[in-house]
């Protein structure tokens, strides 16, 4: 299993964002978390298509869209084409979330499926043949900055059960109040795939990173 560093640019200081994205792939985080929201799934908004497009080429890293939107099927395609490589989308947020999930494979890239703190762990299970990551939110979406739900380390575990019951190769990611005091513990119960925002972005970026990539890797 690959464990995998996923900063969050949503912390990030965007006057200097080429810089920050540079240091933290320098650092060793294999991808780059790009929050989207549009106001209406959850009370923020935060940045699109135009940025995406913009930062795409200013790195190697696998951009990681994690879409906290209404709706996402409508939008698959243009995220795609300003370079996205893998689209997440949220459970609560889809009308049909098989047809969903199918624009996003049909489209050429990895699907994820993501669940609110308030969302049962089980709603997961009909879609997890057609994922290849299950993100599990460790805070309520919309605002970088919250601590930690604690009992996300039992969804963290459940999921990674119904994966290996099913024989599933499933990433696991978790967002939301992760920093150095329990990153151990959201590995330990199952996770792989760790989004971390002000904890990488707030002080030295690539200092940071490879801080917690030092942790990751004793874990392969």
């Amino acid at each position: 299993m690959d464990y995998i560093l996923a900063p969050s640019i949503l912390s990030a200081d965007f006057k200097e964002l080429g810089k920050e994205m540079k240091k933290t792939e320098e650092g060793g985080a294999k991808y780059l978390h790009f929050d989207v929201m549009d106001g209406m799934f959850v009370p923020n908004i935060s940045f699109g298509i135009p940025v995406l497009a913009s930062i795409r080429g200013a790195t190697e890293q696998v951009m990681d869209v994690h879409l906290m939107i209404r709706e996402p099927i409508r939008y698959v395609e243009d995220f795609k084409k300003a370079g996205a490589d893998i689209i997440t989308v949220h459970l609560e947020a889809c009308e049909d979330v098989h047809a969903t999930l199918g624009k996003i494979r049909d489209a050429g890239l990895r699907c994820g499926l993501s669940i609110c703190p308030e969302t049962d762990v089980e709603e997961l299970a009909p879609y997890l043949e057609e994922i290849d990551m299950a993100l599990i939110m460790s805070v309520h979406p919309g605002f970088g900055g919250q601590s930690f739900i604690p009992e996300s380390l039992e969804k963290i575990r459940k999921t990674r059960k119904m994966a290996e019951e099913r024989g599933l190769d499933l990433d696991i990611q978790v967002d939301g109040g992760i920093g150095m005091s329990n990153i151990r513990e959201v590995l330990d119960a199952g996770a792989n795939v760790i989004v971390i925002g002000s904890g990488v972005f707030k002080g030295d970026a690539g200092e940071n990173t490879r801080g917690y990539m030092e942790i990751m890797k004793s874990y392969e």
